[in-house]
């Protein structure tokens, strides 16, 4: 199981990693803000309570893709225009999670943070998932990669997310704490990065 230890070397490498990319990514984070607020009609950060380590709610900060209406599972892409369509399949409009890295709220690999509803309600043995930072990647993040699309598919979404997906991540996420290796890490950030 991960140990303090490797939690605050894990937090050494996220701090010191955003801090050394941050500044090149900062105009493509601020020309895509531009660019999705005329797209949307809307100011382009979206931010949404999130759970975090120990179950702590915090903002995650996204490029807006979809416009002011009501959205569904399964569904998203449908109020996305092919702008937001490109964001979310690329992972660009994820970009602003370099800043919740930044401040402590996320690691570079960890479980994805989830909504209320479901981090929150996890039980006994399960709950060791929460002991970690969120990630911006990590092995349930890769493993779902196409996750839109597969939601899509289902008749209903809602119900396969909840009894499929959600309790295979939870398994993979369990795993990867139970397992973890720094070692780990940089074998999940090359393979989100080259897609693989």
């Amino acid at each position: 199981m991960i140990t303090k230890r490797q939690l605050y070397i894990k937090r050494i490498f996220d701090s010191v990693v955003v801090l050394f990319f941050l500044p090149f990514f900062i105009l493509p984070i601020l020309i895509l803000v531009v660019i999705a607020t005329i797209d949307t009609k809307q100011w382009g950060i979206y931010s949404q309570q999130r759970v975090g380590q120990h179950g702590k709610l915090f903002k995650i900060y996204k490029i807006r893709t979809l416009d002011n209406g009501a959205h569904q599972l399964g569904q998203l892409e449908r109020g996305a225009s092919p702008i937001g369509v490109f964001l979310r399949r690329t992972k660009l409009n994820e970009l602003p999670q370099l800043y919740n890295v930044l401040i402590g709220d996320m690691s570079f690999v960890g479980p994805r943070p989830d909504v209320l509803g479901f981090a929150d309600l996890l039980e006994g043995s399960d709950r060791v998932i929460l002991k970690v930072k969120p990630g911006v990647t990590g092995p349930a993040t890769l493993k779902y990669k196409n996750e839109e699309q597969l939601l899509a598919e289902q008749e209903d979404a809602e119900y396969f997310n909840k009894t499929v997906i959600w309790t295979d991540k939870v398994k993979i996420n369990k795993n990867y704490v139970l397992n973890y290796s720094f070692y780990l890490d940089l074998i999940l950030i090359v393979k989100s990065i080259f897609n693989i």
